[in-house]
């Protein structure tokens, strides 16, 4: 079966609508991917550069951009390395407060039993992070 990589502009056009033409190929892709006609995959950074971008170009809030990230990890026919990963990390940012890329930072050392060194404690702080004293 074909496999296709999708970049943040395609889920970008799928979820803003903010180019017609280019949202129906994007529907027209992800129905072929739920139809098992193609596999899709994507990764991690897509997901970052998408959190990105709603935030600063769309203006979009924490809590929308935490929606557009769940129904993306829970697509189907869509292949993301480290899904449970990204899920852990939505979930703790939803809980949180706090931004996706920092939650995915906490999920990530925290999966491989790391403190976390960063400048900017009182983000981690809040997702209960293990701070390393440096």
């Amino acid at each position: 079966m074909k496999k296709i990589f999708i970049d943040s502009n395609v889920f970008l056009r799928f979820f803003t609508r903010d180019d017609q033409g280019q949202h129906e190929r994007a529907v027209d892709l992800f129905r072929k991917a739920d139809d098992g006609l193609i596999d899709l995959v994507t990764g991690p950074p897509v997901l970052f550069e998408i959190a990105w971008t709603l935030r600063a170009a769309y203006d979009q809030s924490r809590e929308r951009v935490l929606d557009v990230l769940s129904a993306i990890v829970t697509l189907k026919g869509l292949e993301l390395p480290d899904a449970g990963l990204a899920e852990e990390a939505i979930r703790l940012a939803k809980s949180s407060g706090q931004e996706f890329a920092d939650a995915y930072i906490w999920a990530s050392a925290r999966k491989t039993g790391a403190e976390v060194a960063a400048f900017n404690k009182k983000q981690f702080q809040r997702l209960g992070a293990k701070l390393h004293s440096f």
